[in-house]
């Protein structure tokens, strides 16, 4: 049996964006499954747009998700000789053609086209030219790109998601496979590398539908067998419309930035036009892998929906030891201009977690608990101000001078817990009516951990120090 093979092949010319990413991560879940292999290439054939720097990213993002490559990165710009060497064999074959058409030409008739409510169809007139006429152009040095002879026969393929799709040949153009300059096009460069790099299974994302029967066709030329395509669902927004900025971070390194866990996020991808059967949502790798296939995958558009992406990352957040959320959130500190220094960030990382849903999210709750100076009273605080009116400020003295009688030594969340209760019942008043005002003073607003784990968080000097700044 043929060890499965399958690639990644993103063009350097933009960022990593989520279809990208989804596309990469099928690919490499079904090679896990599978026992296969997962090849990424490169497809740095559009000099003008392709640079390193988009290369870089690209790799960085493959990286941040977890999406590994056991082979690669190739560069397909590397491998134009092979491509050249292809189209010259279909030339000999008389599989393809010369075409000495030029640009102006094709363009008339292709504005020919448009004024007659027709689409344009090279009509294949190079390709019915005579040896000698061809010889007499090339000895005159006319330049000229190479058109494949499409067949008129039907070309058809059983895609593992959509099933039988077919296309007649005779509908499509002969399509150029390589240009004057002896560049490639992308259709025969990408035929080409699939065929040397082994490539059994091509899963990608379905606006390739249209180039298959293309690439069939080639493949046929070259007397070599198709792999099985696969071709996922596109993904669109949450108004049903194709996926761009107007929808938010496309771009896989935005969600980073933001705080999104890799792990989170790959999870979330992976859901994005695949079930795993029942109502799983949260999947451990191995999970992932396991259940993964390609029967799984949906026949219909995906949904990008932003909210259950935060959902799932608080998941994966409060379930993630504070220590190893550490590191990322002092980066995301020292973004916000906050320095902690050398202060064990644990404790605060355990005491918000739970109520984050990004990394983001732990770092500005993190940074109002170490810098007063940060606190914004949020419209709930507000309203809670306005409901208590005088009371909120002689609770919060009252609050004080029993917080102020607690030594350095007995500030813990215990002994901090006793003292508020017990003056709850001494002054005769609802616990909620005690505890609030020092959530709004500490804080800006009415959530947060426990009242007595939060004092404990912020310390004695400066949880004394915000309340007075409160009643002031």
């Amino acid at each position: 049996m043929t060890s499965v093979r399958v690639r990644f092949a993103p063009s350097p010319t933009g960022y990593l964006h989520v279809g990208g990413a989804r596309t990469a991560l099928f690919n490499w879940l079904y090679a896990k499954r599978t026992g296969g292999t997962f090849v990424l290439r490169i497809e740095d054939t559009d000099k003008e747009r392709s640079t390193e720097a988009h290369t870089q990213v690209i790799l960085d993002g493959l990286a941040w998700l977890g999406v590994t490559h056991d082979e690669g990165p190739y560069f397909q710009g590397q491998f134009y000789g092979r491509h050249r060497a292809d189209a010259e064999g279909l030339l000999r074959a008389d599989r393809a053609y010369r075409c000495f058409c030029t640009r102006e030409e094709l363009d008339q008739a292709r504005t020919h086209a448009e004024k007659g409510n027709s689409s344009f169809r090279y009509d294949g007139r190079c390709g019915r030219l005579s040896r000698a006429d061809v010889d007499a152009r090339l000895a005159a040095g006319t330049p000229f790109s190479i058109r494949v002879r499409m067949p008129d026969e039907e070309i058809a393929w059983e895609d593992a998601v959509h099933d039988r799709i077919s296309f007649q040949g005779r509908d499509l153009d002969d399509f150029i496979i390589l240009r004057s300059d002896g560049t490639p096009i992308y259709n025969l460069a990408v035929v080409s590398d699939d065929i040397e790099m082994r490539i059994t299974h091509v899963i990608r994302g379905d606006d390739h539908i249209s180039n298959t029967p293309k690439q069939i066709a080639l493949y046929r030329a070259l007397g070599r067998t198709p792999p099985v395509f696969a071709h996922v669902p596109m993904i669109l927004g949450s108004d049903g419309k194709k996926l761009s900025k107007r929808h938010g971070a496309t771009a896989v390194g935005d969600y980073q930035d933001q705080g999104i866990l890799p792990l989170a996020m790959r999870n979330f991808l992976a859901l994005l036009g695949w079930s795993p059967g029942g109502d799983r949502e949260i999947l451990p790798e191995e999970e992932m892998i396991a259940l993964f296939s390609l029967e799984g995958i949906q026949k219909k558009a995906a949904v990008f929906d932003l909210a259950k992406l935060e959902w799932m990352n608080g998941q994966y957040l409060s379930a993630r030891p504070a220590a190893e959320l550490e590191p990322a959130v002092r980066r995301h500190l020292g973004a916000l201009g906050v320095d902690p220094g050398s202060r064990d960030l644990r404790p605060l990382i355990d005491a918000v977690k739970t109520r984050s849903r990004t990394l983001l999210d732990i770092a500005n709750q993190v940074a109002v608990r170490l810098d007063r100076t940060r606190i914004t009273r949020d419209p709930k605080g507000d309203q809670l101000v306005t409901k208590l009116g005088a009371a909120f400020t002689a609770n919060l003295a009252l609050v004080s001078a029993a917080l102020t009688a607690l030594p350095e030594a007995q500030w813990t969340p215990a002994a901090l817990e006793a003292a508020l209760k017990e003056l709850a019942e001494r002054e005769g008043k609802k616990l909620g009516d005690v505890m609030q005002p020092v959530r709004v003073a500490l804080t800006g607003g009415t959530v947060s951990e426990p009242v007595n784990e939060l004092l404990a968080v912020v310390g004695r000097e400066d949880s004394l120090a915000r309340i007075a700044a409160a009643r002031s």
